[in-house]
Parts: C-alpha cells; structure tokens; sequence
C-alpha cells in the first residue's frame, strides 16, 4: 500500500485574492464575502447609532 494522500473531487480549489473581491451577482462565494462585509459594517454602523444616542441623550 503507497503512502498517497487522497485525492477529493469535491475539495474546494484555491483562487487568487482578485476573484475573491470581485463584484459578482448571484449565489457565488464572491457574492457571499461581500455580503457578510455588508453586513457587519451595517451592524457596527447600527451599534454605534445607538451607543452615540445613550450617550448624548443622557439616559
């Protein structure tokens, strides 16, 4: 038996930095980076909102 490691045709394949940043539509993994950078960036804008507000309101 040879000490070969298994090969999986459903093991992701490695792309470049560019393509991951790219701006594509639909259900792709691009779409995906960006939407959760979307979303946190919506998240810490609406924490923020609220902290400033209980800050400045004095309650």
């Amino acid at each position: 038996m040879l000490d070969q490691p298994e090969t999986r045709s459903d093991a992701p394949e490695p792309v470049e930095a560019d393509e991951l940043n790219a701006w594509k539509r639909g259900f792709t993994p691009q779409a995906e980076i960006w939407n959760g950078r979307l979303a946190m960036i919506g998240l810490s804008a609406g924490i923020a909102v609220v902290l400033l507000v209980r800050v400045f309101s004095g309650g």
